[in-house]
């Protein structure tokens, strides 16, 4: 039933795109299998075929078109007019998730850390599952699987946790994403018609904004599998809290950045190699990320950036310290503290422009005029400033409601309370929710 489902829920989008996900599902599920009934070389083998068949499956539908226009501009400028042959084919949606979820399970059948699934529907819906399906996160066999070989029955517990964690979902992504979404679209589509503080504006709004919007998806996706009974990984954790760009990559879309620290900066030697290798070795895992979001030269220099921020942390780590012991910064611990996190967020919302710019031009115009001509009118309709202060304000309410419930109340109190905040998240969805905006940003990847 829930195959069937999730099979409905993804050929909502473009119907034929399911045989694409047929294809590698049984291409994978025989690869697992083989992959454990093997040993030596052929077992390698079997897991090379997985590999590429999903790799390949990635370079045709998300990146071919890039390649093509890149090769393109390089022939062009050596003088030749060859026109290659493009793809006029729409990307399946959320297919770089799906694709690293099955990548997953024949590397860890490999590793011998999970055993082959032999009931190729379970399998199927590993890959499959709807709430995950289009945006994750991003699951690992052995945290899943054995949730579907178990008996579900309905729970109250389990539909109140799942319940809240939808509403909140909804909260963050209707309410706080697709209010700020209105500003940020306006400002980011038509740079050269905006100033640096209108701009700079934008920019912290889509940190907030993309925030919410792929922190909300993961809230409805946990809490949709919650209420069946299934329980998905922690997504987020208040990234935006994170003292360091290190600490921000542990609290930001931890399902992709676990995926990639175990199944490439690891198996590259992590920090167990030499100090230039360890550098080399992070700046290409962040490079490889950017490009895993989008085949644009946006992502690579967002991917690039933040690769660059690891390693120069990591460089002046040193000197840092002796300059903050000099200056006293750290006898004040709360000050310091307060001053780290609102280094990081500069930072992140500094490479966010290259993620949210429409072309490399565009992001460099908006970094001009950002460091240039932080001055003139800011426009900001007197009810999308509102929205997003009472958006923003509950979001902080939010963190401490949590901490502040962990205190000794009686249940009812707690009861109470929670009660009161969900009818006020709700009452908010129906009054300031946006209903027009679009679909969730990361569908697209």
């Amino acid at each position: 039933m829930l195959l069937v489902a999730s099979c409905y829920f993804y050929m909502y989008f473009i119907p034929i795109y399911i045989l694409i996900l047929a294809v590698t599902i049984v291409i994978d599920y025989f690869a697992g299998i083989l992959i454990e009934q093997n040993h030596g070389k052929r077992r390698r083998f079997y897991l090379i075929v997985s590999l590429f068949a999903n790799i390949m499956v990635l370079a045709v539908f998300k990146y071919y078109n890039f390649f093509i226009e890149n090769i393109e501009t390089l022939l062009t400028a050596m003088g030749s007019t060859t026109r290659l042959p493009y793809l006029s084919i729409l990307l399946p949606v959320g297919l770089s998730f799906h694709t690293f979820q099955a990548m997953s399970y024949t590397i860890e059948v490999y590793r011998g850390n999970q055993k082959a699934e032999k009931h190729f529907g379970i399998y199927a819906l590993y890959v499959m599952f709807f709430p995950q399906l289009v945006a994750g996160p991003i699951e690992r066999p052995q945290n899943v699987l054995h949730q579907f070989h178990e008996h579900k029955v309905f729970t109250y517990p389990n539909f109140i946790k799942g319940l809240k964690l939808v509403i909140w979902g909804f909260f963050m992504k209707v309410v706080v994403a697709d209010r700020l979404a209105m500003y940020v679209n306006a400002a980011y589509n038509n740079a050269d018609n905006h100033n640096g503080t209108t701009l700079l504006l934008a920019t912290t709004f889509f940190s907030f904004q993309i925030y919410c919007d792929f922190a909300g998806y993961s809230s409805i996706a946990i809490g949709t599998a919650r209420i069946m009974g299934f329980d998905l990984m922690t997504n987020f954790n208040r990234p935006y809290f994170a003292k360091t760009i290190s600490e921000f990559w542990k609290r930001w879309h931890i399902s992709l950045s676990t995926w990639f620290r175990d199944y490439l900066y690891l198996p590259l030697g992590g920090n167990k190699v030499s100090k230039y290798r360890w550098y080399f070795n992070l700046f290409v895992v962040f490079l490889i990320s950017g490009i895993w979001h989008g085949a644009n030269w946006t992502f690579v220099i967002w991917g690039a950036l933040n690769g660059l921020y690891l390693v120069t942390a990591i460089i002046s780590q040193t000197y840092r310290d002796r300059i903050n012991s000099a200056l006293g910064l750290t006898r004040n611990k709360t000050f310091f503290t307060a001053l780290q996190i609102l280094t990081t967020f500069i930072l992140s919302s500094f490479a966010w422009i290259f993620f949210r710019a429409n072309t490399v031009d565009d992001a460099f115009l908006i970094v001009q005029k950002i460091t240039t001509s932080l001055s003139g009118d800011l426009f900001v309709k007197w009810d999308v400033f509102f929205a997003v202060f009472i958006g923003l304000t509950v979001l902080l309410l939010k963190e401490f409601r949590d901490e502040f419930l962990s205190h000794k109340l009686s249940f009812m109190k707690k009861y109470n309370l929670s009660l009161v905040f969900y009818a006020v998240i709700v009452s908010l969805i129906l009054l300031m929710g946006v209903f027009d905006e679009g679909q969730f940003i990361y569908f697209q990847f």
